[in-house]
């Protein structure tokens, strides 16, 4: 598994450990400058952890390519805290394995196809997680700051 926390641009290294240059490349830009990039591989998809600010619990945000840039696709919680739930209509409510729930079939494009997120400490621990198996701690890259996750599609 790849761990990155620093500030240093890895697309790079993160590309030779197994991305192939024609999937998609999530990059994280910070003041309008690319800090990261992460191959997505062929569908896309990656997965925003961290902590809830009041309860400490786990919640995750799953996110793929859609036809308007990111889209998110499913959300964990760890419970009904404060800010959580699930709005009727807007995907289905499903009971997780090991406690908590999935809000699966969101399938909601993001305003303008990219993520703005102000990085949490290490207390909220934001992370990057792709299904290959790389992992990007974001508190550890900017935390207080404002960031935005935007996907690099490939050109045919």
């Amino acid at each position: 598994m790849i761990r990155t926390a620093g500030c240093a641009l890895i697309g790079a290294a993160l590309l030779a450990a197994g991305g192939a240059a024609a999937t998609p490349v999530l990059e994280v830009r910070l003041a309008g400058e690319t800090v990261a990039r992460l191959p997505l591989g062929p569908e896309g998809a990656f997965c925003l952890h961290w902590r809830h600010s009041v309860t400490g619990g786990a919640v995750v945000d799953c996110f793929a390519a859609g036809d308007r840039g990111l889209q998110l696709q499913r959300s964990y919680l760890h419970d009904f805290a404060a800010g959580l739930g699930h709005v009727p209509g807007r995907g289905v409510q499903r009971a997780a394995a090991g406690g908590g729930y999935w809000i699966e079939g969101i399938d909601a494009p993001l305003p303008g196809g990219a993520l703005r997120l102000r990085v949490g400490g290490a207390a909220v621990g934001h992370r990057i997680e792709t299904p290959g198996g790389a992992v990007l701690e974001l508190s550890a890259l900017a935390a207080g700051r404002r960031v935005m996750l935007a996907l690099v599609l490939p050109e045919n």
